[in-house]
């Protein structure tokens, strides 16, 4: 198989389709106003193209930041999008449409992984997507897009995930999580008070989970939220660790990007040596995969600012680079998985 990536930092979508050709798979990353706009002309242009799109900046050796990535895979690529819909409610009154797409493509966790765009719920979506997917080993990889919406085949949808079933014919794939933090100290604390469908955490081995943030970092109210770049908390889950970002102070609470229940057992981490993380990640990756024809990562929003801000985002691209046809989009939170994570990168490999 092989990947075309197309980018127009203008919103030109003509630009940044031109020289595609019979592409068996379509990605669209747009901006919130021609977004609409630009899901209609990629259908007009292919049409019957399996597709998936969301709002979101995208990026290969450069960020396009609020105009418009096509990324698409052809020559070997068996595909097939489509939507799980009312997904704050019940995304399982769907699962047929997921269940007949897997069985259609064939393929398992070898060749073949599904690629994701959520506007939301996305815990709930992730379990619900998973019970059809393990079934066959086949992993997941996705992330959040802005402003409520997606598309799926030329069409746009809200309160829904737009998925893709893709079977590499012509080798494996493989999925990867990158994590650039580590646990702090031996904090170890018990979560309650939590609000589940707002995100929020209350309280901390039983003291408001602001003043426990506070205390220990000894930042202000108005520091917490850059203070998440570098010491976000994390949720053990077996010998994983996912990522929970501060979204605001909400009272003596905090509201975060993820949902936290009651009894969660969370640290506290710190940010680690990212680049020599990067390298390893891109290390790893090459070890395993000698010949790569396309790798498509989900790089979250804050990682970006993070990595922005320290001048480092032009050399993490270009060292991603290196890895050869490499592109991916800037999401609000990240699928591995069922793991609905913050501040990571996730990404997929095809030979």
């Amino acid at each position: 198989m092989r990947q075309f990536i197309g980018m127009s930092p203008r919103g030109n979508l003509a630009e940044a389709i031109s020289g595609l050709r019979n592409p068996q798979f379509i990605m669209l990353l747009s901006n919130n106003s021609q977004f609409e706009a630009h899901v209609k002309e990629l259908e007009k242009r292919f049409p019957g193209v399996p597709s998936i799109g969301c709002i979101g900046m995208s990026y290969q050796t450069s960020v396009v930041e609020n105009g418009v990535s096509v990324i698409a895979f052809y020559d070997g690529v068996t595909a097939a999008a489509n939507v799980l819909e009312e997904v704050s409610a019940m995304p399982v009154k769907y699962i047929q449409r997921l269940e007949r797409d897997v069985q259609a493509v064939g393929g398992s966790g070898r060749d073949t992984v599904c690629i994701d765009f959520c506007t939301g719920n996305d815990a709930c979506v992730l379990t619900t997507i998973y019970t059809a997917l393990r079934q066959r080993g086949i992993s997941l990889v996705g992330g959040t897009g802005g402003e409520g919406r997606v598309s799926a085949n030329g069409r746009i949808y809200q309160d829904a995930v737009a998925y893709a079933m893709v079977r590499n014919q012509n080798g494996r794939v493989k999925t990867y999580k990158e994590n650039i933090y580590h646990q702090l100290g031996d904090y170890r604390f018990i979560a309650s008070d939590t609000d589940r469908a707002n995100y929020i955490l209350g309280s901390l081995n039983g003291k408001p989970a602001k003043q426990v943030y506070k205390s220990i970092l000894h930042v202000t109210d108005e520091e917490i939220l850059t203070r998440t770049f570098q010491n976000p908390f994390g949720k053990v889950n077996g010998d994983d660790t996912c990522i929970i970002s501060i979204k605001e102070v909400n009272g003596n609470a905090l509201a975060c990007f993820r949902q936290v229940n009651d009894s969660d057992v969370l640290i506290l981490l710190e940010l680690g040596d990212y680049q020599a993380i990067t390298r390893d990640t891109i290390r790893q990756i090459t070890q395993e995969f000698p010949k790569r024809s396309a790798v498509f990562s989900v790089n979250c929003l804050f990682r970006y600012k993070l990595f922005t801000e320290r001048g480092y985002m032009q050399t993490y691209l270009r060292e991603m680079a290196t890895l050869g046809c490499h592109a991916g989009v800037v999401g609000y939170g990240e699928h591995y998985n069922n793991r609905f994570v913050n501040q990571s990168m996730t990404c997929v490999v095809f030979e």
